[in-house]
């Protein structure tokens, strides 16, 4: 037990969650992708399944691990100072290892006839329309708006974490992935793109999913922090850490401030 009544999830418990809410998020995500041609479902149910996917999983294990299940919400939640450098790398590592082996799953489930025509599920750049320049630009735009909505709803105490959290974030990756899932994927997750690239064996521009997503999650997480965070006197301790520990947790209640304490 921590102080303030917050349960302090062991790192264990948390590198679980990341494990199964990024295996989800690429299980359904890039398996959505795959089906696509064959039941027609399109665009829309493409960015409604990552939506979904996500939303749930974010419900289900953010008050655990923080449902970062994405390499750029991890590194702009590090920049900001709110997860310790080595809960970080550990984070990191789970995602990628739950990407893998979500796609792996996904080879498994379907013949290699179904899989090869999207490579997994595969981001990939839409050349006809959209130069490498231009996709990392998409990207990071995208994936701007993805993390500044996971900290104003889950990072900053006065967001909605408790009630729907989860959904705003889900909502966020619909309507991105309605914008640029024709061009570039609209992967906004390393660890979305990696796990597929890996078990399909196709890499094409896939460092533009790392550049791309990276500097856009770290551009929202100083926007957001220096913008609404930086100057701000935190009351006291929240009685449920969406993010596996910071700076916050550790101070003292404001003067007359009025905190809600475990007997």
């Amino acid at each position: 037990m921590g102080k303030g009544g917050v349960i302090l999830k062991s790192i264990w418990q948390q590198s679980i969650a990341e494990f199964v809410g990024t295996f989800a998020l690429i299980f359904i995500g890039a398996g959505s992708v795959i089906v696509a041609g064959g039941t027609g479902i399109g665009i829309l149910g493409i960015a409604v399944a990552h939506g979904l996917v996500l939303a749930i999983m974010i419900t289900n294990l953010g008050h655990i691990s923080g449902g970062h299940f994405n390499p750029a919400v991890t590194v702009g939640v590090w920049v900001a100072g709110k997860i310790e450098s080595l809960r970080a790398i550990v984070y990191l590592v789970v995602q990628l290892a739950g990407a893998a082996t979500g796609a792996a799953m996904l080879r498994a489930v379907f013949r290699e006839t179904v899989w090869r025509g999207t490579s997994l599920g595969a981001t990939l750049v839409n050349h006809q329309v959209m130069t490498n320049g231009k996709a990392v630009l998409l990207e990071a735009v995208l994936t701007f708006f993805l993390v500044f909505t996971v900290f104003a709803t889950a990072i900053d105490d006065r967001g909605a974490f408790k009630s729907i959290a989860g959904f705003g974030i889900g909502l966020v990756l619909t309507f991105d992935i309605l914008l640029g899932g024709v061009l570039t994927g609209a992967s906004m997750n390393p660890a979305r793109s990696f796990g597929p690239a890996l078990l399909a064996g196709k890499w094409t521009d896939f460092w533009v999913y790392v550049a791309g997503p990276l500097t856009g999650g770290i551009i929202a997480a100083a926007v957001y922090w220096l913008s609404f965070l930086r100057d701000r006197k935190i009351a006291g301790p929240r009685d449920e850490v969406p993010i596996g520990g910071g700076p916050e947790e550790d101070l003292p209640a404001a003067p007359g401030a009025e905190v809600e304490t475990e007997a």
